[in-house]
C-alpha cells in the first residue's frame, strides 16, 4: 500500500497542493484534472524529483524517506513528454535506462524486446530518436517505465500525442499489467481511464474535490451519463 498523507507544497505564494491525502493498492487510480491543478506537482513529489513543504509517503507502512533508494527501485515513472536523447536510439536510449534500472546484461536484450513490443516500436528502435514523431516518443518513455516491472507505476499523461489505436493499446497494457502493482495516471482525458480504474481521483487546485470507483460518481454526478458527464460537471466545463 501507498499512503499519501497531508501533502502540501507551495510554490511562493501560491499553493500547488492543500494537504493531499491519498490511498492506494494494487490497481490502476486514474488522477483527473484540468492542467494545473497539481496533478505533476503530486507525481514528482511521490518519484522523489520535488520535495514537499509538510506531510509524508509510507510504502508498507513505512517512511519512503528512510526507504531512501530501496523505495525509488520500486517505481517506474513515465514524465510528461520532456528533453530526449536525440542523437540515442531508441534501443540505446531503452538499454541505458534499463541499465540505470540494474537490469542485468543477461536480462537487458529480452528486456528491450518485451517493453518496445508492449508499446508497438520493436521495429522503430534502430531509428534516432530525433527523428521520431511525439507519439513515438510518449510511448518510448513509457517504455522504459515499465521496464523491470516496478511494483509503483507512475504516469503523467501518458497518451498525451498518441492516435487512437495507440491510446487504446496503452489502455489495454496498463489493465493488464495492473493485478500485481499500484499504477497512478494522470491525466485529463477521461476515456484513458474510465474502463481500467478501480478509482478516480478529481483535483482541482491543489485539492481533492471528489473520488469513488467511476460507476459511483456516474452514479452520483450523472446518472444515464458517462464519466465525461462528471468531469464537465466538476471542472466548470473542463476547465
Amino acid at each position: 500500500m501507498l499512503e499519501i498523507k497531508n501533502i502540501y507544497k507551495t510554490y511562493g505564494e501560491k499553493v500547488a497542493l492543500n494537504h493531499i491525502s491519498i490511498e492506494l493498492e494494487d490497481g490502476v487510480y486514474g488522477l483527473l484534472g484540468p492542467n494545473g491543478a497539481g496533478k505533476s506537482t503530486l507525481m514528482n513529489i511521490i518519484t522523489d524529483n520535488l520535495s514537499m513543504d509538510e506531510g509524508e509517503i509510507l510504502y508498507n507502512g513505512n517512511n519512503v524517506a528512510k526507504l531512501g533508494k530501496e523505495f525509488l527501485k520500486k517505481i517506474g515513472f513515465a514524465p510528461q513528454q520532456q528533453g530526449l536523447y536525440d542523437e540515442f536510439t531508441g534501443r540505446r536510449f531503452l538499454s541505458y535506462m534499463g541499465t540505470l534500472k540494474g537490469i542485468s546484461k543477461d536480462s537487458l536484450k529480452s528486456e528491450i524486446e518485451r517493453v518496445s513490443k508492449a508499446v508497438n516500436l520493436f521495429n522503430e528502435l534502430d531509428k534516432k530518436m530525433g527523428a521520431y514523431s511525439g507519439g513515438m516518443k510518449q510511448r518510448i518513455l513509457i517504455a522504459q517505465a515499465i521496464m523491470g516491472s516496478p511494483k509503483i507505476l507512475i504516469m503523467d499523461e501518458p497518451t498525451a500525442g498518441l492516435d487512437p489505436k495507440e491510446r487504446v493499446r496503452i489502455r489495454e497494457l496498463l489493465a493488464e499489467i495492473s493485478s500485481d502493482k499500484i499504477i497512478l495516471v494522470a491525466t485529463h482525458v477521461v476515456s484513458d481511464i474510465q474502463s481500467i480504474s478501480k478509482e478516480i481521483i478529481m483535483i482541482k487546485k491543489g485539492n481533492i474535490i471528489e473520488k469513488g470507483t467511476p460507476k459511483d460518481l456516474i452514479k452520483r454526478y450523472a446518472e444515464n451519463g458517462d464519466l465525461e458527464d462528471v468531469y464537465m460537471k466538476m471542472f466548470d466545463g473542463g476547465q
